[in-house]
């Protein structure tokens, strides 16, 4: 069972990456493929803890952290659209 959620998880980690490598012309989907590879490896934390009855005082770190980069990731995001009106990174050449 442990050896299916894990495959499961490194799946979710490698989608992610595609999607980021694949689609970086826009940078929501960017940050989209981001938080979705932190959830697979915050899922994957779950059940590693979980199996060697560890505290899950670590988990609740990680998750300050991906909060912080999700809230950093829209800002930016939030001050591209306003300066230049999309989030096409094709558009940002001529600055």
């Amino acid at each position: 069972m442990m050896i299916y959620m894990s495959l499961i998880f490194i799946l979710m980690f490698i989608v992610g990456n595609l999607i980021f490598v694949l689609k970086h012309k826009h940078l929501l989907i960017v940050l989209l493929s981001l938080e979705f590879i932190v959830l697979s490896i915050f899922f994957f934390m779950v059940v590693y803890l979980n199996y060697i009855e560890y505290d899950m005082y670590m988990l609740m770190i990680f998750l300050v952290f991906s909060v912080c980069e999700g809230a950093l990731g829209l800002s930016i995001l939030v001050s591209m659209i306003r300066t230049h009106g999309n989030d096409y990174f094709q558009s940002y050449n001529i600055l």
